[in-house]
């Protein structure tokens, strides 16, 4: 059904490419639209467009500086999760999971490959969705910090999902086969819980934690 939109390779098709610049500006003014509700003036405004437009384009510019590189995808990179946590932590769950799904669908244009339809969900639309979970989290103590770790566990969930699917064959032969059912569980979760590590501890530090409430404020 939707093998136009792939090449031969599993590269994005000219059609592909303006199928995914399309979903993702609409995915983008959803969230625009539902960022209004939560602030101070009730509609849409420059304002929260020019806070979640900042926050897409700061995950992307930090998903290319990589701390530690994976072979078969994914990195540690320098906090790039934590911007499209932010806008969760902002406007709430809607939003969130809108610019989530925006952002997704810009970091498929960038690395896209393609196996199945569902394979795409896993790895790149459902997994960066689920940053905007952290939005659940957002009237609780220290909510950005539970946002974010329920963020990061969510999003592993996913591409773990698509590891046990489509991407065991890939698995190297040094592993241990008594833990193969665990590789896509090991893989996966390894480079998210470093960069998790990473962004707490930076988000934690008592001037970032004041410098990030004051961007909050100056959101909503």
């Amino acid at each position: 059904m939707f093998n136009f939109l792939v090449n031969s390779e599993g590269a994005l098709s000219a059609a592909g490419y303006a199928v995914c610049i399309a979903a993702g500006v609409l995915f983008f003014i959803a969230a625009l639209f539902f960022a209004g509700k939560f602030s101070k003036k009730k509609k849409m405004g420059t304002k929260q467009l020019v806070f979640c437009a900042a926050a897409i384009a700061l995950a992307f510019v930090t998903s290319y500086i990589q701390i530690l590189p994976m072979p078969w995808g994914g990195s540690v990179t320098l906090c790039s999760m934590l911007f499209i946590v932010l806008v969760a932590n902002w406007y709430g769950v809607r939003t969130g999971v809108l610019v989530g799904l925006a952002y997704g669908i810009l970091q498929f244009i960038q690395q896209p490959f393609v196996l199945t339809f569902f394979q795409v969900c896993c790895d790149y639309i459902l997994a960066f969705a689920a940053l905007g979970l952290a939005g659940f989290f957002v009237k609780s103590r220290h909510g950005l910090v539970k946002g974010y770790i329920l963020a990061v566990i969510v999003r592993g969930a996913f591409h773990t999902l698509g590891g046990y699917l489509y991407w065991m064959d890939y698995m190297p032969e040094s592993f241990p086969q008594s833990l193969k059912f665990l590789y896509p569980v090991i893989y996966n979760y390894s480079y998210l819980i470093v960069e998790a590590a990473i962004t707490v501890i930076i988000i934690s530090i008592p001037a970032v934690s004041r410098g990030l409430q004051r961007v909050k404020q100056l959101a909503v």
